[in-house]
């Protein structure tokens, strides 16, 4: 029995600098508080916890003393900025860059719709981080389309901008699209009071190209993730489908022998938000017990 470890999987760019950026401040300080969880990974907090991350939520936030905060990638809403300002903390700014730049293009496309009476749309989960802080760059006004029946809060008769959280499935991206597409063709309404950009991360999207090729290449995939993780939960059902014998698990504890009868190639993976020493734990439990 051979067990491979999926050379593309692991943290993402994003990841990797808002993890360096902790890693960087607790060496000399032994101390950092973090909004949210860094990354959807308990075994990654839990490591980073022993260093001195402590983690906080916004509510925390409003309270503490002058102190130093790092943003994770997902970043956060305008308030938490103004927030800070007030009481005087320094933030460690970690938001990836392609977070980053969708907030601007969300935010440049909030005042361009408020302007013309239009609305603005963001595919995602509701109260995801990321989402939190794309909507927060239009005044917590956006809509929130986590599930086909959310577009019925969309009012057809005004213009719409729709934009996607960076870790969505395409395909479930492309299905909306056509189908608020159809809603304003039935109305006879121009094609042009509707724009959908394409804001999923690349990263994503060839992860799940990469993904599939791997799990067609072994016998049963491991997927590693951590439970709150929206890219995980995406690229295990895409491996599912690709390789039915896909388990997922959150630590080398929750792996079951009986899994691997009549396996001769076992394939580890993960999301976006997997640590790589993560996977080669997974991969010594299996050999070595």
């Amino acid at each position: 029995m051979s067990v491979i470890i999926d050379p593309n999987a692991g943290f993402c760019f994003g990841v990797v600098k808002a993890i360096d950026a902790a890693e960087r401040q607790l060496s000399s300080s032994h101390q950092l508080y973090c909004l949210g969880d860094i990354v959807h990974n308990n075994e990654e907090v839990e490591r980073l916890a022993q260093m001195g991350l402590t983690v906080i939520d916004s509510d925390r936030l409003a309270t503490l003393p002058p102190t130093t905060v790092l943003i994770r990638a997902h970043g956060e809403p305008p308030a938490t900025y103004r927030t800070a300002e007030a009481r005087g903390i320094t933030l460690i700014d970690a938001t990836c860059p392609i977070v980053l730049a969708l907030q601007k293009r969300i935010r440049e496309g909030y005042e361009q719709m408020a302007a013309a009476g239009g609305q603005i749309a963001i595919f995602g989960k509701k109260g995801h981080a990321e989402v939190v802080g794309l909507n927060g760059q239009t005044g917590n006004t956006a809509i929130i389309v986590s599930a086909p029946d959310d577009i019925e809060a969309i009012d057809f008769h005004r213009p719409l901008r729709l934009y996607s959280q960076t870790t969505m499935s395409r395909e479930e991206y492309g299905s909306l699209v056509s189908n608020i597409e159809r809603r304003y063709a039935d109305l006879g309404i121009e094609g042009s009071d509707f724009i959908a950009y394409n804001t999923i991360c690349s990263r994503v999207a060839n992860r799940a190209t990469q993904l599939e090729e791997f799990a067609r290449s072994v016998d049963l995939v491991l997927f590693v993730s951590g439970v709150n993780s929206s890219n995980g939960h995406y690229l295990y059902e895409y491996s599912r489908k690709v390789q039915p014998s896909t388990r997922m698990i959150s630590s080398p504890a929750e792996i079951e022998r009986d899994w691997f009868a009549g396996v001769e190639r076992i394939g580890i993976t993960g999301a976006t938000s997997t640590p790589r020493w993560l996977m080669e734990q997974v991969k010594n439990k299996i050999e070595n017990d």
